[in-house]
């Protein structure tokens, strides 16, 4: 599925947008290229793309614009965010609006094809097993929350949010093992899977946007409880 999928760049530096659509093609993707965030939007709403690669600062729309656009209407499509930026509070936006990864420019092309093949990985393996998915329940009651997998919204009380792929994934996997503790290692293989190149910060900050959806005091959390250097348990109420 990789060498055939179809790659959407939204990237506003000519210079690097050629090098990425270059790259990618050498690979045997099919790309079509958008030099800033608006193109990027007409493109997608008008074409069917297997995943979107967008730079974060653009003129006009930014990344996360279009990050945003792209998920109110599809919360499945795999998203990689391009930053020249550092701080985590990027991150943790990007995070919030439903992006799978992050890759810091200047990166190698070895990290970002990995990381591209990662996210396609990821992405045919839950297509394929949609008929397994089927048989998971589309509402469950998660601590005091309601998660609705249908609308990928989850309410507690009055308070309704909405959560992306990856984090209805993690819930689901939570709620599937009450009271066991999750190592790091084995949330970021059920959830990223085996070839992810990232860090277990990634898990903390979807964790840490969890806990402010599902938890009545995300800063003291009674569901979601950390294992000091191990990971997670879902403490069912």
């Amino acid at each position: 599925m990789t060498r055939s999928a179809k790659i959407l760049v939204a990237e506003d530096d000519h210079h690097i947008l050629e090098g990425l659509v270059d790259t990618l093609e050498s690979e045997g993707y099919a790309v079509t290229p958008a030099s800033d965030g608006e193109q990027a939007l007409r493109l997608w709403g008008s074409e069917s793309f297997d995943l979107v690669i967008l730079d974060i600062m653009m003129p006009g729309k930014s990344g996360y614009d279009v990050c945003r656009s792209i998920r109110s209407k599809d919360q499945g499509i795999p998203v990689i965010m391009l930053t020249a930026k550092g701080e985590e509070i990027d991150k943790v936006v990007g995070l919030e609006l439903g992006a799978d990864d992050y890759i810091t420019k200047p990166f190698g092309v070895r990290e970002l094809l990995a990381r591209i093949a990662a996210v396609l990985r990821r992405a045919g393996r839950s297509w394929e097993s949609k008929a397994a998915r089927n048989k998971e329940p589309d509402h469950f009651t998660f601590g005091t929350a309601h998660v609705d997998a249908t609308q990928y919204q989850v309410r507690v009380r009055d308070r309704v949010s909405s959560i992306s792929a990856k984090e209805l994934h993690l819930l689901r996997f939570l709620y599937a093992n009450p009271s066991r503790v999750l190592t790091r290692e084995e949330l970021l293989n059920e959830v990223w899977g085996i070839d992810y190149y990232g860090t277990t910060r990634t898990l903390d900050q979807h964790i840490a946007q969890l806990r402010k959806k599902v938890e009545h005091e995300p800063h003291h959390p009674t569901v979601i409880a950390t294992v000091h250097g191990v990971g997670y348990r879902y403490q069912p109420i």
